[in-house]
């Protein structure tokens, strides 16, 4: 008879009631809503995404999915704030570029994006849109690069903040113009809307989610999208690309994450609840009509995003870091 080692023995107990609180825990999940935490203010474009998955995805789970909006630190607040709660399923993320952007952004942080988090899934790529106020003298992207060039100390460039996807979309612009525009970072995007509306500003880059419905309304002026192909909200709008700006592109994409050791079992609900919400005819057609488009199956997977963040966080580091922008 093999006398097993006392700490052997009990590594393997604790082991053991780990795997099997873990397994009961998602067995029964999940039995109360979930919270879904939104980095951006309420009426944003993540916003939006966020409470149209939710709605969806609370068919699925049998359970509400409540959203909560924890805005500040270009997103970071919200991260750290998942990162550290209970890795039980019930506090889960969702953001967008800004978890590739802010390891280069912010020199000191409060959570790992690549090693504080369980990967659920992306969820939707959004296009931006570059838009003019009404009265701005240009009317194509043309006579825009003249304007810009000839007029560059006056013109004023809105954005939702440091390092949000429209800041990053408006440097990108400039880097492309071979200008220096003066730049208004607002609290989020619903306000820099808000102020190109109201003339306040005269350029803004911004998502399809909340610029498409005042584009075909004719209150601002549209200079073009910022994908490669057109897209099918907007499908007489040209792109960037199209119109002399070539291999300018902007997606927004969005995904969703778990703190750092929530169950396998748990996370593949989640995951799955996604996936159902992603052919939720009532989930695509809103998304369809705001020109997001629904991520392919191979980036409907844990392992999907997580890649993906990787090479999005190579793709942008490099960039923030030679313009010596940070956050902090």
């Amino acid at each position: 008879m093999h006398l097993i080692p006392k700490r052997l023995l009990q590594t393997w107990l604790s082991v053991t009631c780990l795997l099997a609180s873990g397994l009961a825990a998602a067995q029964t999940y999940p039995a109360k809503p979930v919270t879904l935490v939104v980095p951006f203010a309420a009426g944003g474009p993540t916003d939006i995404v966020a409470r149209t998955l939710a709605a969806s995805m609370g068919k699925s789970l049998g359970q509400t999915v409540l959203v909560e909006n924890k805005v500040g630190a270009g997103g970071t607040l919200a991260g750290a704030h998942v990162a550290k709660a209970n890795p039980d399923g019930y506090t889960v993320l969702i953001h967008h570029n800004g978890m590739s952007t802010a390891p280069a952004l912010y020199r000191k942080m409060a959570f790992n994006p690549l090693t504080d988090f369980e990967y659920i899934s992306q969820v939707v790529d959004v296009p931006m849109t570059l838009l003019g106020r009404k009265d701005l003298p240009a009317k194509n992207l043309q006579e825009l690069s003249t304007y810009v060039k000839a007029n560059a100390k006056s013109i004023n460039l809105a954005n939702a903040g440091l390092g949000a996807v429209s800041h990053l979309c408006g440097m990108l612009f400039q880097q492309a113009m071979g200008v220096d525009l003066t730049t208004v970072p607002f609290s989020g995007t619903a306000p820099a809307m808000n102020a190109l509306l109201g003339g306040q500003v005269d350029l803004l880059c911004d998502q399809t989610t909340q610029t498409t419905q005042h584009i075909k309304a004719g209150t601002v002026r549209m200079y073009g999208v910022t994908t490669k192909q057109r897209i099918r909200a907007l499908p007489d709008a040209l792109t960037l690309n199209e119109s002399g700006i070539k291999d300018f592109e902007v997606i927004v994409w969005h995904g969703m994450y778990a703190p750092k050791g929530t169950p396998a079992a748990v996370v593949d609900k989640l995951n799955a609840a996604v996936r159902a919400s992603l052919k939720d005819p009532a989930f695509t057609a809103r998304m369809a009509d705001l020109g997001a488009e629904i991520v392919p199956e191979s980036k409907q997977s844990p392992e999907g995003l997580r890649s993906w963040l990787q090479s999005e966080i190579n793709k942008w580091g490099p960039v923030i870091r030679s313009a010596g922008v940070y956050a902090d």
